[in-house]
């Protein structure tokens, strides 16, 4: 049982992770996308945020994670 509650846990913190760095991403994008003269800074940021939720969404769709079910 403690076993289940931790995998539980760990999935919980993923989708959290997931959720935040998806709006972290589409901010970023937002502002890069507004700017009319965008920087490399922020070019660099959004190709971050992007890898990171990518990542976070390809671990999420191994363990076999749905949003429906928490």
């Amino acid at each position: 049982m403690g076993r289940k509650k931790r995998k539980r846990e760990v999935d919980k913190q993923l989708l959290d992770s997931l959720f935040a760095i998806e709006y972290e991403w589409k901010q970023i994008q937002s502002i890069v996308d507004k700017s009319i003269e965008p920087t490399e800074d922020g070019f660099y940021k959004e190709n971050l945020a992007r890898a990171k939720y990518l990542y976070l969404l390809r671990e999420a769709k191994l363990r076999k994670i749905s949003a429906i079910r928490y």
